[in-house]
């Protein structure tokens, strides 16, 4: 043992408790809305646990995010629980690590380049309007599996060019597959994991066909699989089929799942909140906004923006993200050892009340050009992750975003039916219980 590492070893492990045998605090990381929160404030911002077979620091705060992003590849690299590892391939992007990731993230990034994004527009703003009618028509209905389909026909739309894909075979199974995601690695016949897996089998098979058949065509398509498949690394190579496949189900799951979690909750925060709702329209108004919307446009709606940003920041779709320890460092006076799983806390750094004065509030006027209260520190504001790792989809989300509460504010007003229940359920990313009931109708 070096010098270091002895005294390294010989600095505390961080408070905190490992919980059961086996499966730790398994159970209630995944039940528990607020298992950070509670946890963080019995023992600090960096406590042990033990979720998913391995134990685990949950390291809070922008220090602690900027530490692990910065010092990636170093003291830490990427990972996922095993299911979710599973589940998203060993060619995906996301398990991929070092320079392989690198090389492969500059690959993929070619179908979310501005020129791409610019194309994508008048798909998201059809789909968008014909939703949006479908939705008029029905007066009542439960918004967050409607905007989970919403979300989808989009994503299968601009990524494998299937059209309404949510009501396809395709949109069934990937419905199976994302449940299982972070469920418990249970291979045993009819566990939520069992069932996934093999809807992931489809889901590849499927890709797969679809792929054969537009190489067969000659006609590669000029959507994110077309983009892909003309795609070429730095040493001239294109994508295996093989990983051509894992790399698409990511980029569905990314613009699919976090994606209708950031939307429903603009739909809740803002019905909660007229008064913002109001500041929308009227920017809206002065914008003159109309149909055909242009990126141009697009960006001129600042308030809209704010709004957006503090949806994001209030209830962030994705609550952390899981590192693990390539070499044992100290942080904060605590040893953490080699082996052990990191995860960074984006909710709660989020309600830093140091950086975010009533962090609890909704507030978009904290993200004013005048105020931006994020940008005290480094890493304060992170919805999308950060360091080499943030989210590729980043600016395909926040387009589809900006087009649907554009659209919607525009022409349409809703209002939260009585009597349910709005509490958020965590997993798979953060959702009404009761999936968010309203009446909604024309302007």
């Amino acid at each position: 043992m070096s010098t270091t590492t002895q005294k390294l070893s010989s600095l505390p492990l961080p408070p905190g408790s490992l919980g059961l045998p086996i499966i730790g605090e398994s159970i209630s990381f995944l039940k528990e809305r607020n298992f950070a929160a509670k946890r963080q404030q019995k023992y600090g911002s960096i406590f042990k646990t033990h979720i998913f077979g391995r134990p685990t620091v949950v390291m809070v705060g922008a220090e602690a995010n900027q530490f692990l992003f910065k010092n990636e590849n170093k003291y830490v690299t990427s990972t996922w629980p095993k299911t979710t590892r599973v589940l998203l391939g060993p060619a995906s992007l996301s398990v991929q690590i070092g320079d392989f990731h690198t090389s492969r993230r500059k690959l993929l990034f070619q179908a979310f380049q501005p020129r791409a994004l610019a194309s994508y527009l008048p798909t998201m703003e059809r789909i968008t309007a014909e939703y949006l009618q479908q939705w008029e028509s029905s007066g009542t209905l439960t918004w967050y599996p409607e905007l989970r389909n919403y979300t989808f026909d989009i994503a299968s739309s601009l990524i494998v060019g299937i059209e309404n894909g949510s009501k396809t075979a395709l949109g069934k199974l990937f419905e199976e597959w994302g449940a299982g995601l972070f469920s418990l690695f249970i291979p045993l016949p009819g566990t939520t994991f069992s069932k996934a897996l093999r809807s992931r089998q489809g889901l590849l098979k499927l890709i797969g066909q679809i792929t054969l058949k537009r190489q067969q065509q000659g006609n590669l398509g000029e959507d994110a699989l077309g983009i892909l498949l003309q795609a070429r690394d730095e040493d001239g190579n294109s994508l295996s089929l093989d990983e051509l496949k894992d790399q698409i189900l990511v980029l569905l799951f990314a613009g699919h799942e976090t994606l209708t979690s950031a939307i429903a909750s603009f739909c809740l925060l803002t019905a909660q909140h007229p008064e913002v709702l109001e500041k929308i329209r009227a920017e809206q108004q002065h914008l003159s906004v109309s149909a055909p919307l242009t990126m141009e446009k697009l960006k001129q709606m600042t308030y809209l923006e704010q709004v957006l940003k503090e949806v994001m920041r209030l209830i962030p779709p994705v609550g952390g993200g899981f590192r693990e320890v390539i070499e044992p460092f100290e942080f904060n006076g605590y040893f953490i050892p080699k082996g052990w799983i990191v995860q960074y806390q984006i909710i709660q750094t989020h309600k830093d009340r140091e950086i975010y004065q009533d962090s609890e509030s909704f507030s978009p006027e904290r993200f004013a050009a005048e105020t931006t209260q994020e940008k005290q520190k480094a890493f304060a504001y992170i919805p999308f992750g950060g360091g080499l790792r943030e989210c590729l989809g980043k600016e395909f989300a926040r387009l589809e975003m900006r087009i649907f509460a554009s659209m919607l504010v525009t022409s349409y007003e809703w209002e939260l039916l009585p009597e349910q229940n709005l509490e958020m359920v965590s997993i798979p990313t953060p959702h009404p219980r009761d999936g968010l009931k309203v009446k909604f109708r024309r302007l």
